[in-house]
């Protein structure tokens, strides 16, 4: 019964289909490394009780060659006695004459009994030869499935790593536009240009900082100068106008302004 149903497995496992049932699978990897555990657990068992029936049919051929031994033996025994009795009949002695065919008899009986033992034993030999070669050629199947198997998971895992680097690949370059091959040099550039933008406006910005400054400071300075030319027109000191002089300039003087001429 336990051969049978290693048979039965060994058949069935090597029958299999392996693209069909790939095809079918939601997960093909996980369904090839549990294949390959099964058809491995499986090979190991079979080889066992393979080794195991091939044992048995040696020890019934050892039996079945005895067999035949013990028939030509005891055959050629019984042929012994009976020219012995014929040789001792010939001679008048009769007594040893019947002792020898006797032995003679004993010996054909044993034969015959080894003779039947041998024919008894063919068709367990026949039955446990043909399951041997059964056996083996199914554990041949099995053993081309499972390098199958191995092979197709070794594709599966070398296909699926390439599958992962292309992804990572089209990750990568997905934001890049295709209609234009240095959109990415445009990018940059554009980067570039709106940093040397923010430069330029940093620096006008420094640059009308001082001129405001420096008008200040101009401003500062002309009044100064009013106050300090006010002072001596108090003091009676005022700075002669250029191209005049003294109360000459002072008088030749005109201003077009009305509170001046109030004065």
């Amino acid at each position: 019964m336990v051969k049978q149903s290693i048979f039965g497995r060994i058949a069935q496992l090597a029958k299999a289909n392996v693209n069909s049932l790939l095809d079918n699978a939601e997960d093909p990897q996980k369904m090839l490394d549990q294949m390959v555990r099964d058809y491995t657990n499986n090979i190991a068992e079979a080889e066992s009780a393979v080794a195991q029936t091939i044992g048995n049919l040696r020890m019934l051929q050892d039996d079945y060659n005895e067999d035949i031994r013990n028939a030509r033996d005891w055959g050629n025994k019984a042929l012994a006695a009976s020219r012995k009795a014929d040789e001792y009949r010939g001679s008048g002695n009769a007594a040893d004459a019947e002792k020898f065919d006797n032995l003679a008899k004993v010996a054909l009986q044993r034969q015959m009994s080894a003779e039947s033992e041998a024919k008894g034993a063919e068709p367990s030999i026949a039955s446990q030869s043909e399951v041997v070669d059964k056996l083996k050629t199914g554990l041949g199947q099995m053993k081309g499935k499972l390098n199958e198997l191995t092979s197709k998971r070794n594709e599966l895992v070398a296909r699926s790593k390439t599958a992962a680097a292309q992804s990572q690949v089209h990750d990568a370059i997905k934001s890049i536009d295709f209609m234009d091959p240095t959109s990415e040099v445009g990018r940059f550039e554009e980067k570039i240009r709106r940093e040397e933008a923010k430069v330029r406006g940093q620096q006008e910005l420094t640059e009308s900082s001082l001129d405001a400054q420096f008008n200040q400071l101009e401003d500062l300075g002309e009044q100064v100068e009013i106050e300090a030319r006010l002072a001596a027109l108090k003091s009676g000191n005022a700075k002669p106008a250029i191209g005049a002089s003294g109360a000459s300039a002072a008088s030749e003087s005109t201003v077009d302004e009305a509170d001046f001429d109030k004065l």
